[in-house]
Order: structure tokens, then C-alpha cells, then sequence
């Protein structure tokens, strides 16, 4: 059961059962009679739905306590009774000669001053008893009537009578069978079953009369009377079913008129859709709950039950309760002070006269900070009736700073269950990030400070916090402002989303430590954007999706190390290109592209290849580094090229002259062989 509307039913105020003012004639002298005759009454309220009424029967005993003279003799002749002001049909019987006489000697708001005609003398000393008999009679009207007399709902105040500080007398009060009976202000004892199954209360012998007071509330269940309508809530027809006792047509067409309005206008304030998918059933109820509310609400059931002295501004509270039921918002307290908020403001929209409950000095005495505000029904009377002013209170305060368009901002996250410390827009297009049920006083918090722009730390401290929560809000504060600093210094790197889980959970020691390491790892990725910048390289994304990836950014700080290492053999391949080259050098050179391992160095960078990149950079600081001696070693390395052809040239002329003289020899041996 969540969200009730508190509210005390409409009771008949307790007037003082005024004492018999009657007057001792003894030759035409009249005394004071108040301490001399005395009154108890037996008191019997039966309830006779049928007839719609309840008739009452008050068996009175009259007894005079003065004393004759020789000269006087005191008697009573009459009598006044004082009844509640909705009491008619007066009847006065007595067992003895001659008919007494009742009649209405004044009436009041309060009550009815009865004249009670006594047929014989009450002489002193003597006691009679006498019959009052009357009816009270259900006058119709108003929903909030102190008295309703039906097939489905009765409910009436019941007094006892006597004269002042006089003992004894008595109370029955009977209700037919199936009735469900709830004594809604006042106390009396248990009640009891009869043989006929009828309830009865019995107060037994009363020793203060006229301090006792009762009003009874009985329900007969049986077959509700019903209409459908079909609200359109954000262009959605929305089905509620408005349920009622059969005689009560007023209310039914007063609460199905009330909802069919109020649903879209509060569907409108809130911005948000109509939340259920089966229908909502509004009943006719009574209260029965501790304190007497005039309103509750079972999301589980889809049932608002509805007192049938509820005002229009308790059934614009509870169909504001079809959102705000525990399901959108966790605390009793918000739940309450946006039901009633929202209750105000569809009122407004409707030019309907539903104010709120106003936060007067005398409620500021029984002030509690509305986290400590408990379950229904399990605090005292004042401190509910101020918990339900503090909420509206500050739910105005709230609304003040949100504006209309924030809060709906604020709904519509805790509806989609999107928690505070989203990252931030510049780091681009992201999943929210969800969390776990509705939020609470915490989570409504960073809600609304992250959707509206403004500070609602004060008011928690004002109306919410217990003692208790203080250093939370303080631990709160310091982390938040670390947490913007590094999140103005992260720019469009998120930070990772354990830091933002921490502090959605208000765990701000691990928050504030993580935080730390961020911080330091920010710094490195400075100095490795300074260095990148200096060497004209542009770094990969390697180091930001390991940092907004990794919980402890670990990863990160050992990219960023091993970047600013990387850079470092850059700068130094770039260092050892040398300003000019001689022909040995150049000769060196020769066949070798140290500025083509620079350019891969530089793309291997960017692309997040550390490894490739190094190995380019080695690469072209040894090209640089040795073309000298690269250069000496192939000029030496010609020479001797160069010596060794000549030396195969002048032995290839050798062995060719020592050739041409062997034939010439061969020659002239033929020669002279011949001849």
C-alpha cells in the first residue's frame, strides 16, 4: 500500500451534554437545580440502514437530591436535556400517570436544547425514570456531512448523557449484521457478535459521562455501482474505472468528473505517459487506515480507494499517485510531495478551489526531517500532518529552481532509470548509462542538480537530512567538485565508468581515489600531447579507449609510458638525420631511406603500432649514426674492387702475350719443318 492521503474524517465537534437545567417549585420558589438533580442515561443507538436512520433510545434516570423544610417542599416538574443537532422525531414516555412532553426549548450548531415536560412531581428525595427516544436522520448534502445513514455506508457521532460530574449511565451502539465497523474518532471497548450477527459496542458504566465521545464508520460491502471513462492522457485514451456504493450518485459523478479532467492535465505537468496498461480503478472506500486516510493507493491492484468524505483536492492527490507510487520515485516523503504538488497544480490548470496542506507554526512544533518520516500509519497523528505539509512545501521550493520543462527532464530520466553523471555531451553520442529501481533522496538529488543546473543542497539539508546524513552531504560536496575539475580536465575523454557508478552509489571515498589516479593519468596524457605535438606526431586512440575502458586506468598509464618512450626514439631518429653529407656519406646513403622509416615511425604512431614505430625510428637513427663509416667501408670495398680488376686485367694481358709467342714459336717450328 503506498502513498496515502492523510486526512480525519469530518467529526461532530463534542459539545458538553448539558445537565438537566431544571427548577424545584415550592410555593413559587425556584433554586438552583444543577447540584440538586441529577441525570444518567442508558443510551442505546440502534442503526436501521433501510429506514436510513440511526434511532436512538435513552432510558433517563432523574433523581432529586434536595431535602424539605417544615416550611418547603422541593419538586422538579421539568427538565433540559442538551442532544447532538442532528437528532428530530423526539419522543418521552415514562411508566407512570399522565404523558411527559418533550419539545426544542433552542438549537445551535452544536446542538439541541431539549424541554423535557415531567406529568407527575419529582419530589426531593425521590427518583423516576423516563424514556427519550429520537432519530438521526442521514440530511443529505455535502459528501463530508457528519452523518450518512445508507445500505452501504453509515456513519454518525454517538454521545452519552448525564448531568455534569454525575457517574454511571451507558452506551450501546448496534450495527446490523455485515457491516464492518471502525470507531473513526473517540474510544469505546471491543465490540461484540450478538446471536443475530449484529456488531455491538458496549461501554459499560460510564464514571465521566460527559467526557465520552465516539464516532462510528460502517461499511456494508456489497455490489459497487461503476462508469468507465476513458481519459486522454498524451494522446492515449487511458481506461479507469470510477466505482461508488450505489446510493452515493454525488460522488460518483463528482469523482469521475474530477479524474476525467485531472488525469490529462497532470499527464501534461509531468510529462511523462500514463504508466499503466490495465485500468485504474477509483473506489468509494472507508478509511481504515491508522490516522484515517482519505486516500490510498495500491499500484500492485490498480485500486485508489477513495473516502467518501475526501476532497477534491485528496482525488486529484491520489490520481497523481498512478505515477508517483514508489515506482518513479523511491521515498515515501517525494512521492507525497510531488502527488501534492502536481495535485495543486492540476488544480490551478482546472480553475478547481484544492489547496494543499499549509505549513502552519503550530505543525513546525511537531517538525522531523522527512528521511526519518516512517511508514503509513506508524507515526503520530502530527508529526503525519506535518510530514504531508513539509513535502508540498518543499516540493514548491524545488519546483521553484527546476522549472517546469527540469522537472520533466528529472521524471523522464528516473522513468528510463537513467542515473546522474552521465558522460558528458562533447565525448559524443553513448548508451545512457541505467541504473537499478527508482532513485532515492540521493539519486533524486543528483537528478535533479544534473538536469537543471541548479543547487537543491540547502533544501536537503533544511527538510530532509537526519543528523546522520550531514557528512554524507559534506563528503558529497568535495567529491562533486573534484569529480567536475577532472571531468573540465578530461575534455571529451570520458572517465572511466567505475568512477561514475561510485559516485551514483555516493561511495565518494573510492570515487575521490580513483579520481586521483585520473588525475595523474590526465597529466601523462598532457605530456604525451605536448611531446606528440613538439615531434609532429599525432598520437592513437590507444590510451584513451584503455583509460575510459579501464576501471583503475592501469592500461592507460602504461600506454602513456610507453608513447612518451616511443616520441623519445623519434625525436632522436629525427635528431640523428644529418645536416649535410659528404660523398662518403652520401655514399653511405646510397640504396638506404631513413626518411621513409621516419614516415613509417610517424604513421605506425598514430595507428597505435608502438612496437613498429620504435622499430623504425631504430632503424633510421642506425642509417644516420653509420653512414660515414658506411661510406668508408664501400669506398674501401672499391678500391680494392678496383685494384683486383686491374690485376686480372694485366694478368688476362699477360697470359694473352705469353700466348701469342708460344704460337709464334709453334709457328716457326712448322716453318722450318717445312722447309
Amino acid at each position: 500500500m503506498t502513498a496515502p492521503r492523510r486526512l480525519v474524517p469530518p467529526v461532530l465537534a463534542l459539545v458538553t451534554a448539558l445537565g438537566l437545567l431544571a427548577s424545584p417549585n415550592a410555593a413559587n420558589e425556584v433554586r438552583a437545580a444543577s447540584p440538586d438533580l441529577t441525570v444518567t442515561g442508558a443510551a442505546r443507538y440502534d442503526v436501521q440502514p433501510d429506514q436510513h436512520r440511526v434511532r436512538v433510545t435513552v432510558t433517563l434516570t432523574l433523581a432529586n437530591h434536595l431535602a424539605d423544610t417544615k416550611t418547603t417542599r422541593y419538586y422538579f416538574d421539568r427538565a433540559y436535556l442538551a442532544v447532538m443537532p442532528q437528532a428530530s422525531a423526539f419522543r418521552l414516555h415514562w411508566g407512570g400517570a399522565g404523558t411527559p412532553s418533550v419539545r426544542v426549548q433552542k438549537r445551535t450548531k452544536d446542538a439541541i436544547l431539549l424541554r423535557l415536560g415531567l406529568p407527575s412531581r419529582l419530589y426531593s428525595g425521590k427518583s423516576a425514570t423516563y424514556t427519550l427516544g429520537f432519530d438521526i436522520v442521514d440530511p443529505g448534502g455535502t459528501p463530508t456531512r457528519d452523518v450518512r445513514i445508507g445500505a452501504s455506508l453509515v456513519s454518525f457521532p454517538t454521545w452519552a448523557f448525564a448531568t455534569d460530574d454525575t457517574p454511571g449511565g451507558s452506551v450501546t451502539v448496534v450495527f446490523p449484521k455485515g457491516f464492518r465497523v471502525d470507531v473513526a474518532a473517540g474510544r469505546t471497548s471491543a465490540p461484540t457478535t450478538d446471536s443475530q450477527g449484529r456488531t455491538v459496542y458496549r461501554s459499560g458504566t460510564l464514571s465521566k459521562p460527559l467526557s465520552y465521545y465516539a464516532y462510528f464508520v460502517g461499511d456494508r460491502p456489497g455490489a459497487y455501482k461503476t462508469a468507465s471513462i476513458k481519459p486522454v492522457v498524451g494522446g492515449t485514451p487511458v481506461a479507469v474505472t470510477i466505482s461508488s456504493w450505489p446510493e452515493d450518485a454525488a460522488w460518483r459523478k463528482r469523482v469521475r468528473i474530477l479524474v476525467t479532467k485531472a488525469a490529462p492535465a497532470l499527464g501534461d505537468q509531468i510529462g511523462l505517459a500514463w504508466p499503466r496498461t490495465d485500468p485504474l480503478v477509483v473506489q468509494e472506500a472507508v478509511s481504515r487506515s491508522t490516522g484515517g486516510y482519505a486516500g490510498l493507493f495500491d499500484p500492485a491492484k490498480g485500486l485508489v480507494e477513495i473516502a467518501y468524505y475526501a476532497s477534491d483536492f485528496v482525488v486529484l492527490h491520489e490520481t497523481a499517485h498512478t505515477w508517483f507510487n514508489g515506482s518513479l520515485l523511491a521515498d515515501r516523503w517525494a512521492n507525497e510531495a510531488f502527488a501534492s504538488y502536481y495535485a495543486v497544480q492540476a488544480a490551478k490548470a482546472l480553475k478547481i478551489k484544492a489547496a494543499g496542506d499549509i505549513l502552519t507554526p503550530a505543525l513546525q512544533k511537531a517538525r522531523i526531517p522527512l528521511n526519518a518520516w516512517g511508514a503509513v500509519g506508524r507515526a503520530p497523528t502530527k508529526t503525519e500532518d506535518y510530514a504531508y505539509a513539509a513535502t508540498l512545501a518543499l516540493a514548491n521550493a524545488i519546483a521553484e529552481r527546476a522549472k517546469p520543462e527540469g522537472l520533466r527532464a528529472v521524471w523522464a530520466d528516473a522513468a528510463a532509470h537513467v542515473g546522474a553523471y552521465q558522460p558528458p555531451a562533447a565525448a559524443g553520442p553513448v548508451t545512457p548509462e541505467l541504473v537499478a529501481g527508482p532513485p532515492d533522496w540521493r539519486g533524486l538529488l543528483d537528478l535533479l542538480e544534473a538536469r537543471t543546473g541548479a543547487t537543491y543542497d540547502d533544501l536537503w539539508r533544511t527538510w530532509v537530512a537526519r543528523p546522520t546524513d550531514l557528512p554524507l552531504l559534506d563528503a558529497r560536496l568535495a567529491a562533486r567538485t573534484k569529480y567536475d575539475a577532472v571531468v573540465a580536465d578530461a575534455g571529451d575523454w570520458r572517465l572511466p565508468a567505475r568512477i561514475r557508478d561510485a559516485m551514483r552509489d555516493w561511495r565518494f571515498d573510492d570515487a575521490t581515489s580513483q579520481l586521483d589516479s585520473v588525475s595523474a593519468v590526465l597529466t601523462q596524457r598532457d605530456q604525451v600531447d605536448a611531446a606528440a605535438t613538439a615531434a609532429g606526431l599525432t598520437p592513437s586512440t590507444a590510451m584513451e579507449t584503455a583509460f575510459e575502458n579501464d576501471g583503475d586506468v592501469a592500461d592507460a598509464a602504461t600506454i602513456a609510458t610507453a608513447e612518451l618512450q616511443t616520441i623519445a626514439r623519434y625525436q632522436q631518429a629525427v635528431s640523428s638525420q644529418p645536416t649535410g653529407t659528404g660523398p662518403v656519406a652520401a655514399l653511405g646513403l646510397l640504396g638506404e631511406a631513413p626518411e621513409a622509416d621516419l614516415a613509417t615511425a610517424k604513421t605506425a604512431f598514430a595507428s597505435g603500432d608502438l612496437a613498429a614505430s620504435a622499430a623504425a625510428s631504430d632503424r633510421a637513427i642506425s642509417v644516420w649514426t653509420s653512414a660515414a663509416a658506411l661510406g668508408q667501408g664501400r669506398v674501401v670495398s672499391v678500391l680494392l674492387l678496383l685494384i683486383a680488376f686491374a690485376l686480372a686485367i694485366a694478368l688476362l694481358l699477360a697470359w694473352r702475350h705469353g700466348r701469342r709467342r708460344r704460337q709464334r714459336h709453334v709457328m716457326q717450328a712448322h716453318l722450318i719443318k717445312r722447309t
